[in-house]
């Protein structure tokens, strides 16, 4: 890796107005989401979609705690079925599309949203306090993801929030760049300074020019228009995954015996949804991991 690409990589900013009454998180992630076109064979449409929805599962787990992670999961009729993004506050984001080559019909009527359709936005947290999984479902507004996002902060979590996620493609169908930026109020925060802040969002230049052009601390010269901010950190951000042939053994032997056995063919292929990684096993090791299984039963 050469020095300009080390100090340009994929990474996320998080900042807060010296008045504490916003925090904004910037990330780039163009290397992320090609990561994800290149092992899951996405069309256009899937990349667009899902760049996005790791995106912003990035840029939401900023404001998590360790191993702490969240999970978007966008469903709908449309055409890609779903699309689910996981990320951690580390800066590791996976994710997967249920039907990753699917594409939509040209029409002049036709958006970028219809690629999802009608549906339902699911945000799951684990946190270290809390058991299960705090869960928060809305209807989608719009399927674009940025403005899915914004409605399930205000209507699930009651923060007001500006979202911008952006995935530009180039002449060749690969990724040119991606990112996304968000703001959101604190107590105290004025109505003057969140419109102020909501105008610079929509009115900067698209992430993808921006990026092409500088880096995170450009981008937040512009979301903040001269309010004084303070960096909080950036760390770097990957498509990462944690499968292994192991973890797959051990998902086996939490099947029944019976079905392990009832299995069929000399082999038995698995793949992981979050990297379409696959994994083999032979009818030999099915019948060794069955047959342990009962001895644990007995």
């Amino acid at each position: 890796m050469q020095k300009k690409d080390f100090i340009y990589r994929d990474r996320l900013l998080r900042a807060v107005t010296l008045n504490g009454h916003y925090r904004i998180s910037i990330v780039k992630s163009t290397e992320t989401v090609r990561s994800a076109q290149k092992k899951h064979g996405l069309s256009l449409l899937a990349s667009v979609l899902l760049g996005r929805t790791l995106t912003g599962a990035l840029l939401l787990a900023s404001g998590l705690k360790g191993e702490e992670r969240i999970q978007i999961r966008m469903e709908g009729k449309g055409p890609l079925g779903s699309v689910t993004a996981e990320a951690t506050s580390h800066g590791e984001v996976r994710g997967y599309v249920s039907k990753p080559i699917a594409e939509l019909e040209f029409d002049k009527n036709i958006s970028l949203g219809d690629g999802i359709g009608i549906g339902v936005m699911t945000v799951s947290k684990s946190l270290y306090n809390r058991s299960r999984p705090v869960t928060g479902t809305v209807e989608l507004v719009s399927g674009n993801v940025n403005e899915d996002l914004a409605h399930y902060l205000l209507q699930s979590e009651q923060i007001p929030s500006a979202v911008s996620l952006d995935v530009t493609i180039d002449e060749q169908g690969g990724i040119a760049n991606a990112g996304g930026v968000l703001v959101q109020a604190m107590p105290g925060a004025t109505h003057k300074e969140t419109e102020c802040l909501e105008q610079n969002v929509r009115t900067m230049p698209v992430l993808g020019s921006q990026f092409a052009e500088g880096y995170l601390d450009d981008v937040l010269d512009r979301v903040a228009g001269g309010m004084a901010v303070k960096e909080l950190d950036r760390y770097p951000v990957d498509f990462f995954f944690r499968c292994s042939r192991e973890r797959f053994r051990r998902s086996l032997a939490l099947l029944d015996p019976d079905e392990l056995l009832a299995m069929e063919g000399d082999t038995e292929e698995l793949i992981c949804h979050y990297c379409s990684k696959k994994y083999v096993f032979t009818r030999e090791e099915i019948d060794a991991i069955a047959q342990k299984a009962k001895i644990r039963q007995n």
